[in-house]
């Protein structure tokens, strides 16, 4: 008989950053995950995680809301079914839950994570087999002042951390911007690809104007200029410009993924396990994309190392990624909840060996960081 689940349980975790991150709809200090821990009746446990960036600055869930469905919503319906069957519990909780594709991501992660400790493999080889060892990973430069930010960069590119920037840009005018933006670039010449990542502020005519200008400064790639749900927009723009453009808000599943690209759009998309609803509707999502000539982008939102490493298992699996990963999540935060922390270095991040994820929750590092109110 096949193990069947035994309990699930999430719990709200509070870590401050190391720095202030500064985006275009909120400044975070501290990120908050909710961590999912599930048993089976073998005794096995599958972790997961699901993360916001700035609470319901982002987007429409929040940790506290991903933790009351999983509590109220998702439990009722797991309880007791068969561990293995992941396909069937995803459709299970569709057709019973609109949305809530945070929650869901983490719930399938978790359920990941235990089948591969039940096949003694890791979780990419459930996708088939990882492709890539060693995975490309950007940072972001998001402190908002031009001379700390090129420090950092430039300290990052001497330690071969990374060599790949994105700059948060969009809440100040657009020219202090663009100004911003320029005097990176220059100080790091060609020894780094600089992006930027508007999260959505400008509408069309002020992103017209604004890549123009980041084009001639030689800005590599600009993510989601315009409103999420303006795809015409996106399309016009990637029309304009040599200058491509990286969709992220705009595109969450594999059915906006072939919308933009059937109306014309031409660049690069971020895929994210969270928008997806989890890491194998995520690779759903790349197929769609490489199909289409769209490069891909292995986008995060700011997980921790459990969020970041089921993302990973997932990008390991794809052959090129045109613009390589953001899976710093980590490294953003003051401390770690995991055992064993990731291995950043040679401009990215190994993925972690070992059956499952590959990591293994810190008891007393989780002790400290819950939530004590939940």
């Amino acid at each position: 008989m096949s193990a069947t689940i035994q309990s699930i349980e999430a719990i709200l975790v509070d870590i401050p950053t190391i720095r202030p991150h500064k985006l275009s709809m909120t400044t975070m200090g501290v990120q908050t995950m909710v961590i999912v821990r599930m048993t089976d009746s073998d005794g096995l446990e599958g972790l997961g995680e699901a993360t916001t960036i700035g609470g319901l600055a982002y987007g429409p869930e929040s940790p506290e809301s991903v933790k009351l469905t999983i509590d109220t919503y998702f439990r009722p319906q797991l309880i007791g079914q068969p561990a293995g069957a992941i396909n069937t519990l995803r459709v299970r909780l569709n057709r019973a839950t609109r949305g809530n594709n945070l929650a869901k991501s983490a719930i399938e992660t978790a359920l990941l994570d235990l089948q591969g400790k039940r096949l003694n493999c890791p979780v990419s080889d459930l996708f088939g087999g990882a492709v890539h060892q060693h995975i490309p990973v950007l940072w972001t430069l998001a402190s908002g002042d031009t001379a700390r930010d090129i420090e950092e960069a430039l300290g990052l590119i001497e330690t071969r951390r990374h060599c790949d920037f994105k700059l948060k840009i969009g809440s100040r005018a657009l020219m202090d911007d663009v100004r911003h933006v320029a005097a990176i670039k220059d100080a790091v010449g060609e020894s780094a690809s600089v992006r930027v990542d508007v999260n959505q502020a400008w509408d069309e005519s002020t992103a017209a104007k604004g890549m123009a200008e980041l084009q001639a400064a030689g800005i590599d790639l600009v993510e989601q200029p315009t409103p999420m749900k303006d795809h015409a927009a996106l399309v016009r723009l990637s029309r304009k410009f040599h200058l491509p453009i990286l969709a992220d808000e705009a595109v969450a599943d594999a059915s906006d993924m072939y919308n933009l690209a059937a109306a014309g759009f031409s660049g690069a998309v971020a895929l994210k396990i969270a928008k997806a609803g989890g890491p194998v509707q995520a690779l759903k999502q790349a197929a769609v994309a490489q199909a289409a000539g769209i490069g891909l982008y292995g986008g995060t939102l700011l997980e921790g190392t459990i969020g970041t490493v089921a993302a990973l298992h997932a990008w390991s699996t794809l052959e090129t990624l045109h613009w390589g990963t953001e899976m710093f999540g980590p490294l953003l935060m003051k401390d770690d909840i995991v055992d064993k922390p990731l291995s950043f270095h040679g401009n990215g991040v190994d993925l972690p060996q070992g059956p499952g994820l590959g990591v293994t929750i810190n008891e007393d590092k989780l002790a400290e960081y819950s939530r004590k109110d939940q």
